[in-house]
């Protein structure tokens, strides 16, 4: 008997220091990805209930040296589109729409409006061209007020990408409408329907849209890029721009408050919540992509939107929440949210190692400069500035190539490296591009 009260006291100071280490590894995880400015932010981590990390990373404002904290204020970008689409549930279970309704309902001159419906919308299925392809209209008026007509226009008259229910086509365009249509059936404008609905009864204050004119200390600074030796700072994208698509701006705490509340079936009943994280096409259900892990449905949603990046992931039947915001348009929020897994379920991992750069001859870089086909409409332009070979997508912000070993390079902020190949004669004909566990091999076109 008493080998056996040993052995459980044992047991349970085992349980307890892993418990207690379990913050400490978590810490560990976002420290090496912030040191080598990969993220620069807030993160969150529950698990059954219970917060086990929340904290910031790097600087909320570069100039001011001012850090990050667990109340820093992001705009949140694409996570909007889960609020958006538990307002149509909601309305839906009032019996004010439904989603099989048609597009015309709401809009009777919309062009092939009744062969398109709010399900569709909600799914990305609509084939309707996002307004953010706009490249012009997103590099100079996302920061000026906009109306709905104004908006509309940008897309309304676009030709569809495909027929309606054929595709899967991510549009912003689709859920900007959504919002349009909660305004219509509610005679309310979308954001106090938002605060009415959710924000409001989960008490999450610091919870808006209008980013632009919030007045908090607490409010990040967002960077198109930002490290040792860059702060670019990025403009603050106007509300009525991103609207319904992505306007919200929010903490990790208050994004805890939704989790909970998504957890006890408080806003969305748990039949609602099992038709948002039903895929409808290409792993999407109504503003939640859906995935599996460990054999449990995991649902997740990132979000990016001038100066932020960010990124929420879920496994409702563990309760498990992690939550990350940036303000430097870090591109690694889905590497590190797949560590965080791995560490929670005690799964092997790779911290990021910060690699070895070599010099390489302005000659020899020279030789890489040109233009690069990824697909039809995503090229990358190589260029040199300031003795550096520099990468630009179409639509992007530039980033600098480091060489690892000749004609290998990789980006130091994003899981990306780049292996350009060459003919017979030795010359650069194109490269391999290796992200996210993807190899795909691009072309140079001139």
């Amino acid at each position: 008997m008493k080998k056996l009260t040993l052995l459980i006291a044992a047991l349970c100071i085992v349980l307890i220091s892993f418990s207690q280490n379990i913050p400490g590894e978590l810490d560990t995880i976002l420290t090496a990805y912030a040191r080598l400015y990969k993220f620069n932010g807030s993160a969150l981590i529950a698990k059954n209930g219970k917060i086990i990390l929340n904290k910031g990373y790097g600087y909320r404002n570069a100039a001011n040296k001012v850090s990050n904290n667990e109340n820093t204020v992001y705009q949140l970008g694409s996570i909007t589109k889960q609020f958006t689409s538990a307002i149509i549930l909601k309305l839906q279970e009032e019996k004010k729409l439904n989603v099989k309704d048609k597009l015309s309902k709401y809009f009777p001159a919309y062009p092939k409006g009744d062969s398109i419906t709010i399900e569709q919308l909600l799914s990305h299925t609509s084939g309707i061209y996002s307004y953010t392809n706009d490249q012009n209209f997103m590099a100079t008026e996302v920061s000026k007020p906009s109306s709905r007509e104004k908006m509309m226009a940008l897309f309304k008259d676009k030709p569809l990408d495909f027929s309606p229910g054929t595709g899967w086509n991510y549009s912003n365009s689709g859920y900007s409408l959504l919002g349009y249509i909660i305004e219509i059936v509610t005679n309310k404008p979308y954001e106090q329907v938002v605060h009415e609905y959710i924000f409001t009864p989960l008490k999450m204050v610091h919870s808006g849209f209008n980013f632009t004119d919030l007045k908090t200390d607490e409010k990040a600074t967002g960077y198109f890029k930002l490290d040792n030796t860059n702060a670019a700072m990025a403009p603050i994208v106007d509300s009525s721009v991103s609207f319904s698509a992505g306007a919200i701006y929010s903490t990790t705490s208050d994004l805890f408050l939704w989790h909970k509340a998504l957890e006890a079936n408080s806003i969305l009943t748990k039949a609602e919540q099992d038709k948002a994280y039903t895929p409808v096409r290409n792993k999407y259900g109504y503003g939640w992509n859906i995935d599996s892990l460990e054999g449990k449905r995991r649902v997740a949603h990132s979000g990016g939107i001038h100066g932020f990046t960010t990124n929420i992931a879920r496994v409702p039947e563990d309760d498990i929440c992690i939550i990350l915001l940036s303000n430097a348009s870090d591109r690694s929020l889905e590497e590190i949210t797949n560590t965080v897994f791995s560490s929670l379920y005690n799964k092997p991992y790779e911290l990021p190692r910060e690699k070895t750069i070599i010099k390489v001859a302005e000659a020899t870089l020279h030789q890489y400069i040109g233009e690069y086909e990824i697909r039809p409409d995503l090229h990358v332009m190589m260029s040199i500035k300031n003795g550096e070979l520099v990468a630009a997508p179409t639509g992007q912000p530039e980033s600098i190539l480091y060489a690892k070993k000749e004609d290998f390079f990789f980006v130091k902020e994003q899981d990306i490296e780049i292996e350009f190949t060459r003919n017979d004669k030795k010359e650069v004909t194109g490269f391999i591009l290796y992200q996210g566990g993807a190899k795909i091999t691009c072309k140079k076109i001139k």
